[in-house]
């Protein structure tokens, strides 16, 4: 039997509202066709192979300064992330390569410290045009990274960048895919749950006060009648793991129920349900059924109050954050220090920008070794 090539696998299994490859925008800089790997398969491949997505790995997720090898890593959670996109993406007949492609590189952008760093490097270029991850990922994939003689940045295709722009939320991206949609919500999804994981395993909280949550109760209850009484780390791994579950599931039910009612049978119908019939937009088709999305909320702010504000996560996140901004002042007052691409890069966006993205592509123990090297030991 003759392999299907990618086109008619794409015509035979996705559905209607998906998007096809074979109908790309194409890329920036135009490259001919590979023989057998589709546009997104391509890019998937670029974002695995590339030194920001390799750095993930030393990279915190919330934790930092938590040594162990249990909590999640940016790496980690983008790996789970991916997992569930992947899940979804193929119960609603979506392009699975193209939803692994902005699973895999959703993350890139992210600086060390986690959203400590974040926060510290949108203050530090507070005038000078501020700092996000989901834009500094954009910055990776068009200009930062080099792996390529022929152009700069990966040469990703304008669907897998529309969708990095549209995380910016400054409106002057497209309206999001469908695939841009799912991978948002696995990104909830996963962070939700396994920030909460992470947490009781650091002692930050009990498994009694998750408990006391709609959502996660909900999950504990199924456990029970299916499972029966269970205790201790047990309990806890069995509970998250149905929690997980239950929002994937449910969103898929949801999802397809959504999609027929407003009658969507196109990409076309995608995007204009996204903007509305007042052209504003934020119409998410990819979405959970309001119990479970307030259940969310409640676990979000729970997390906010208990975990990442809590005294014992401050204690470690403000010093962190601390030899991070010194770090970024010294490199400002010694530019020759800066690797030769970036200081090159400095005439064309300006020096604080240019640390800026330095700073943002080292990993935690980078961050820590240099500041040591730079200003000594803390």
């Amino acid at each position: 039997m003759k392999p299907l090539d990618w086109r008619e696998r794409e015509r035979l299994l996705l559905a209607p509202w998906a998007m096809h490859a074979a109908d790309s925008a194409g890329r920036v800089h135009p490259e001919p066709p590979h023989p057998f790997r589709s546009p997104y398969q391509r890019d998937r491949d670029r974002i695995v192979h590339s030194a920001a997505f390799r750095r993930l790995a030393h990279k915190t997720q919330v934790f930092t300064g938590y040594h162990g090898d249990y909590h999640r890593s940016r790496l980690t959670h983008t790996l789970e992330v991916t997992s569930i996109a992947r899940t979804l993406a193929r119960a609603l007949g979506l392009n699975e390569d193209l939803v692994e492609t902005l699973a895999l590189g959703h993350d890139i952008g992210h600086p060390p410290l986690g959203h400590a760093g974040e926060d510290t490097l949108a203050e530090l270029l507070a005038a000078d045009g501020g700092f996000s991850h989901n834009a500094q990922a954009l910055r990776i994939m068009e200009f930062l990274e080099h792996r390529y003689p022929e152009f700069p940045g990966l040469n990703l295709s304008r669907e897998v960048l529309d969708a990095q722009a549209t995380r910016k939320k400054d409106g002057t991206a497209p309206a999001p895919l469908l695939e841009t949609q799912v991978v948002d919500a696995a990104d909830s999804i996963a962070y939700d749950t396994h920030d909460a994981d992470d947490a009781v395993e650091l002692g930050l909280v009990r498994m009694e006060d998750l408990l006391t949550l709609p959502l996660v109760a909900e999950a504990a209850a199924r456990v029970a009648e299916r499972d029966g009484r269970l205790e201790g780390a047990e309990l806890r791994h069995t509970v998250l793991h149905e929690l997980v579950d239950m929002q994937v599931v449910g969103l898929i039910a949801h999802t397809r129920a959504t999609l027929a009612a407003a009658g969507i049978d196109s990409v076309a119908a995608v995007r204009a349900a996204w903007r509305g019939p007042d052209g504003r937009g934020n119409r998410r088709l990819v979405a959970h059924e309001p119990g479970v999305a307030a259940g969310k909320r409640q676990l979000e702010k729970f997390l906010f109050e208990r975990v990442y504000r809590s005294d014992r996560v401050l204690a470690v996140r403000i010093p962190a954050q601390q030899r991070l901004a010194g770090l970024f002042e010294w490199y400002c007052g010694h530019p020759d220090s800066l690797p030769a691409g970036f200081r090159r890069r400095a005439d064309q966006f300006g020096l604080r920008r240019s640390v800026a993205d330095y700073i943002a592509g080292m990993t935690d123990r980078f961050l820590e070794h240099d500041h040591a090297r730079r200003l000594g030991a803390a």
